[in-house]
């Protein structure tokens, strides 16, 4: 396996296994722990067989010795695994959580193998910030990780599973009720400040960035001129090595949320991220794509009610959320219509996602960022959960699309290029891909997109990305402010020399 291959294989089945600790169905000569499960895991299978298509210690496979992960974890490291753990239900199936969030199952199989590269000698971190308004009890509630957390503990494995959020929100259709303060991440936070090397010095947007929160004044603050700063989980600073366990989906602000968007989650305060310009293109912004007077006079509106808000603590929610539940009448609810930069045009969400990105590879526990070469990056790893994939209006309230797929690899820009082509999308058409290719001050991939190769043992997926056959993708639908804007054409495969990118060195 090259750094610039990704691995790519189709589970038995497209659904997951019943309760954890989600063992394996059977007994695999390398297996760390004897249990199992007493019913087929064809997730466990799905991913281990990935690792064997990826050739990784491909000498000892089949033996009680093989270490897949190996190469990138050492005895005694510490590793944290940042799955999407977003919000704990969907909007309309009760059920939906299995297509927004990253598998318990695959988690599980993924902790088997780090635990067979610390051979003893280790921890293992499971760590997220899902949305504010989000509850991380019943995140972890559906997800069993407590279970999970337990099994671990019980054998022997350091196995801590933390909130990174420093609060968390009640909500009622968007409006903040109240905001209860949380411990945090126990190892703090680290503030790196990326300067002209942030995808947002010099962008056109400034002083009127939309963060998480009513208070825009925060976000700005923190994105002027040369300062570009972004609040970090000090515990995914420290960790030796990173695996991400995105899910694949679609995004509403970004197009898709797989490797370089699911680490939104290892910030320590939303309210530094710019989502998106407050405006429409002809003003700069991005928030919608033209500015109408019912825009004008919602805006209008919105900004009055999110003052009352903040200075009336009780009254003030209260009134806002009578006013934008008739708001919907006349303006439209935001599942159906485009605003918040929720559309292909938004130019700023995938600048705060490449900074992210930057930051975690080359951020220091002091604040200081290193030099952007290849040995300085962070160990990272990507594994992708599309067992059961989320189309239509993600991330959040996506439709089920059973793919039954994995993909597994350790260059994040790579992997999400070919998460892009898997789900029938012109990576060129997507900027958080495209993009990562030509980011500003530290390199995020030394890939040139064109060589971009999947590894796998379904014949139709091996190759090359541009030779692909169109009728053995997926075609996902995208979210309804991207449709028509990054679909691939179907009868030609994609063409990746038209992305733009950065010289290999």
């Amino acid at each position: 396996m090259n750094p610039f291959d990704v691995v790519a294989c189709r589970s038995a089945s497209a659904s997951y296994p019943g309760r954890a600790p989600f063992s394996p169905g059977e007994r695999y000569p390398e297996s760390p722990f004897p249990d199992l499960s007493g019913e087929p895991n064809a997730v466990y299978e799905t991913v281990r067989r990935t690792l064997r298509v990826a050739g990784l210690d491909a000498e000892r496979f089949g033996t009680a010795a093989w270490n897949p992960l190996g190469r990138w974890i050492r005895p005694g490291d510490t590793v944290m695994l940042k799955p999407n753990m977003v919000k704990e239900s969907h909007p309309r199936d009760p059920d939906g959580w299995r297509y927004v969030l990253t598998h318990g199952s695959v988690i599980r199989a993924v902790a088997d193998f780090v635990a067979i590269a610390l051979s003893g000698s280790g921890r293992i971190w499971l760590a997220d910030a899902p949305q504010t308004d989000s509850s991380w009890e019943r995140i972890v509630g559906v997800l069993e990780l407590d279970a999970l957390a337990a099994f671990y503990r019980s054998r022997g494995v350091p196995f801590e599973l933390v909130d990174l959020r420093r609060e968390e929100w009640t909500h009622r259709d968007g409006v903040v009720f109240s905001r209860r303060p949380l411990a945090g991440d126990p190892r703090g936070y680290v503030a790196f400040d990326l300067g002209e090397g942030s995808e947002f010095f010099g962008h056109r947007g400034e002083g009127r960035y939309y963060g998480a929160d009513y208070v825009t004044s925060e976000v700005n603050a923190h994105h002027s001129g040369r300062r570009h700063e972004y609040l970090i989980s000090g515990s995914a600073v420290a960790a030796d090595v990173f695996i991400n366990l995105p899910k694949l989906k679609t995004h509403k602000k970004a197009g898709i949320t797989c490797s370089l968007k699911n680490l939104v989650g290892i910030n320590g305060d939303k309210n530094w991220l710019p989502h998106h310009t407050v405006g429409d293109p002809t003003e700069g912004g991005d928030e919608v794509p033209s500015a109408t007077w019912r825009h004008r006079l919602e805006r209008r509106g919105v900004r009055l009610l999110r003052e009352t808000a903040l200075a009336l603590p009780v009254v003030g929610p209260r009134l806002f959320h009578r006013v934008k539940r008739a708001g919907r009448v006349a303006f439209g609810d935001t599942e159906t219509v485009v605003r918040s930069g929720n559309w292909f045009g938004n130019d700023t969400t995938w600048r705060m996602c490449l900074d992210l990105n930057k930051a975690l590879l080359y951020g220091r526990p002091d604040g200081a960022l290193l030099a952007a070469t290849a040995g300085n990056r962070k160990r990272y790893l990507s594994l992708v959960d599309g067992i059961v994939a989320g189309e239509g209006r993600g991330p959040m309230n996506p439709d089920p699309v059973a793919c039954g797929i994995v993909l597994f690899g350790e260059d994040p820009v790579a992997v999400d290029t070919a998460c892009a082509v898997f789900m029938g999308f012109d990576p060129d058409k997507i900027p958080i891909v495209r993009e990562a290719y030509r980011a500003r001050g530290w390199r995020l991939t030394d890939v040139d997109p064109a060589s971009v190769a999947i590894l796998s043992d379904e014949p139709s997926w091996r190759g090359g990305l541009t030779s692909l056959s169109p009728d053995a993708l997926f075609r996902f639908r995208p979210h309804f402010g991207w449709t028509g804007r990054i679909e691939a054409g179907r009868k030609t495969a994609t063409d990746l020399s038209a992305i733009p990118h950065r010289a290999v060195t």
